[in-house]
């Protein structure tokens, strides 16, 4: 069971990253488009930001508690209460589940479920590795 807990940290971690550096490369389809919908322009840049920052801090977290046994439960908690957060907008009228993944350069965007999908995905792996460290 330990290969296993080791093996999904490992692929939540790389995903947070992936993630989370995204979010300091530039706008993002993402929250350009919750900023339009929503009128709050705060979420570009503000909340991208933010969340990019949590998303890291996840990551770092979950490898911290894989090889060091310390805040085991943190990083999984916190990737789960992020990806959470994230289905809750994909669920909200400002963003829908077939979501922005790019912009279509003649200012609109290009639209998919893929990453609704991703979230439900690594939303099921959080809450299992929060299970997972909780019994380790």
């Amino acid at each position: 069971m330990k290969w296993v807990r080791i093996g999904l940290g490992l692929v939540l971690a790389a995903f947070m990253v992936f993630m989370g550096a995204q979010k300091f490369t530039g706008p993002n389809p993402i929250f350009s488009y919750i900023a339009d919908q929503s009128g709050m322009g705060f979420f570009e840049p503000g909340v991208r930001m933010l969340t990019g920052a949590a998303e890291l801090l996840a990551a770092a977290l979950i490898l911290v508690g894989l090889f060091l046994g310390r805040y085991k439960s943190c990083g999984p908690m916190l990737s789960l209460l992020i990806i959470i957060g994230a289905i809750g907008f994909h669920l909200s009228p400002w963003l829908g589940i077939n979501a922005p993944v790019a912009f279509d350069g003649a200012g609109g965007y290009v639209h998919s479920p893929m990453l609704f999908v991703m979230a439900v995905v690594f939303g099921v792996v959080s809450a299992v590795m929060v299970a997972l460290q909780r019994k380790a």
